[in-house]
């Protein structure tokens, strides 16, 4: 006789109300348009049925299905005749362009292990992700390489193919090399380690695999109806090495045989003669992006009649009723709505809120109103730390379960046990599930800081600040932040003898790490401790928001 666990019974009840309540016409299964394929296998397919059809723009550069099949493979060539071989680890260290495409889809035909590398990293950071993958190929550019030169040690001895050299390890001598013409991927194999910070230590890797990415591209189209047929133009600034930015800007273009219009970097003159030149149906970008292009004097002119589902983020700015209703304005063919619910560990696109728009329903709802989750995906409320869920309108943390959930992190089986029961991981968000079966965030248990929609974890911070040969100690809290929503502010206690000032460690911390992460910094004589010997960061967050104040006073 078998018996079903409070959580088996809690899921099934959800499950009936998600049906219920999935929008008319969204099927309840995951529709794969070209097959469970890996995602080189999907360029091949529509090689063959659309080989003329626009794959990838960036600028002035497009390629086609057929040209995007032919590259691709012969960078694979390239990258297998100088060592990379399946299960090798490539880092790619570029910004959104065409080579970082090509080298991801050269990765993952050969068998190889994708790692995309923040190009904003600074010597301490990059060192730190490159030591941890240990990969056979660096790919970057020149503009990047002294970056990577200033790293120390055996990361100098990794080979790099650079996309602006000449030389045989420059992006010329790749793209020259004869076609591969194997697919040695495969959906269950390890094909990516995609970082992600956390509350203890320095960020570290989710395993992926190519069934993670194509079921988080399959899975997200279905829920929202995006089409196969070649219509779909994705406009996408995100970065790519995000794995947000791989899911707008490489995976859901591939899987759907569409069109994937990268940016370099946010532009709303840009951005808007995009939309007009390539018919793009959706893009996604924070609220206060929205906000520019309605700002713009001549957009009444301009034409935005292609715009099916434009899709906002609410970082520092918020999607309220207002914002959708200026935007109507502009764009009456389309419905402004926020994106999606999810994390680095399962792929990012877990519940939408899809279909939910009418009178406002998704906005008015207690804030942030998530929707329901993607067919195939499980989300449940418990309480903290345990698979026991709370009652329906309780506030517990949110739990994911769903084919893209990563496998564990990279190396680091203590964080994987931590996180990961039974298929679940745990988020360390707090959240509610509706009587209708509605997920809502309630924020981050975890200390994370957002600085302009980039993530910031204070043990991350804290760690790089630690290898200033100054510093003893350094404790990271986060304030509010009227430009940025957030910022990171530490305190740092001076190792004795030194005479390190807030403002050389800020310029060291320029120097260090990404600008998003550079902490304003006050200099304590010690930091301020509980009987049990935890920093009072509640004690530090005042005082971080007091000298914040001063400083923008002053600013």
């Amino acid at each position: 006789m078998t018996t079903t666990s409070p959580l088996d019974e809690y899921v099934t009840r959800l499950r009936a109300l998600h049906r219920e309540a999935r929008p008319a016409g969204i099927p309840h299964e995951v529709v794969y348009p070209a097959g469970e394929i890996t995602i080189p296998a999907h360029i091949s397919h529509w090689a063959e049925r659309r080989p003329d059809h626009r794959a990838l723009v960036l600028g002035s550069a497009q390629l086609t299905y057929a040209e995007l099949d032919d590259a691709h493979r012969r960078v694979a060539t390239w990258m297998s005749e100088h060592g990379v071989s399946r299960g090798d680890r490539v880092a790619i260290y570029l910004g959104n362009s065409i080579e970082f495409a090509l080298a991801f889809l050269a990765v993952l035909r050969l068998g190889a292990v994708h790692v995309p590398v923040n190009p904003m990293f600074q010597p301490a950071e990059l060192a730190h992700e490159l030591t941890d993958s240990e990969p056979a190929l660096i790919v970057t550019s020149g503009a990047l390489r002294p970056v990577l030169d200033a790293c120390e040690g055996d990361i100098l001895a990794i080979p790099v193919l650079q996309t602006d050299g000449n030389d045989e390890f420059g992006w010329a001598a790749a793209i020259a090399a004869d076609p591969y013409d194997a697919d040695d991927g495969d959906l269950d194999s390890l094909a990516a380690l995609n970082y992600t910070g956390g509350t203890t230590g320095m960020p570290k890797g989710c395993r992926h695999s190519q069934r993670h990415m194509l079921y988080t591209a399959a899975s997200a189209a279905t829920a929202t109806a995006l089409p196969s047929d070649g219509s779909y133009v994705a406009l996408c600034y995100l970065p790519i090495f995000w794995i947000a930015g791989e899911d707008l800007g490489l995976l859901l273009p591939f899987v759907l045989g569409g069109t994937s219009v990268l940016m370099s970097r946010w532009n709303a003159q840009e951005a808007v003669d995009l939309i007009e030149q390539h018919r793009v149906t959706l893009m996604t970008g924070t609220v206060e992006n929205y906000l520019e292009l309605m700002a713009m004097e001549d957009l009444a002119e301009r034409d935005l009649s292609s715009l099916v589902d434009p899709q906002a983020v609410s970082f520092v700015r918020k999607m309220t009723p207002g914002v959708r209703a200026a935007w109507a304005e502009v764009a009456p063919q389309c419905v402004l709505r926020e994106s999606s619910y999810g994390m680095t560990e399962t792929h990012t696109i877990d519940v939408v809120p899809y279909g939910f728009a009418q009178d406002d329903f998704d906005l008015l709802a207690e804030p942030v109103f998530c929707g329901i989750p993607v067919p195939g995906t499980d989300v449940a409320v418990v309480e903290l730390g345990t698979l026991k869920p709370v009652p329906l309108g309780e506030v517990g943390e949110i739990i994911v379960r769903s084919p893209s959930v990563t496998d564990g992190y990279w190396r680091n089986e203590a964080a994987t046990a931590e996180q990961l029961v039974e298929g679940w991981i745990h988020t360390g968000d707090n959240g509610r599930i509706d009587e209708h079966g509605f997920l809502h965030y309630l924020g981050r248990r975890k200390e994370m800081i957002k600085v302009n929609g980039m993530s910031v974890f204070p043990a991350d911070v804290e760690m790089l600040l630690a290898q200033h040969p100054g510093v003893d100690s350094v404790a990271v809290v986060p304030t509010d932040d009227p430009r940025t929503g957030q910022r990171p502010v530490a305190f740092v206690v001076p190792k004795g003898g030194s005479e390190v000032t807030a403002e050389e460690l800020m310029t060291w911390s320029r120097e260090n790490m990404a600008p998003y992460k550079v902490p304003m910094v006050s200099v304590l004589s010690s930091l301020p401790m509980t009987a049990t010997g935890k920093v009072r960061k509640n004690q530090l967050a005042d005082e971080a928001a007091a000298l914040n104040a001063s400083t923008g006073a002053a600013r």
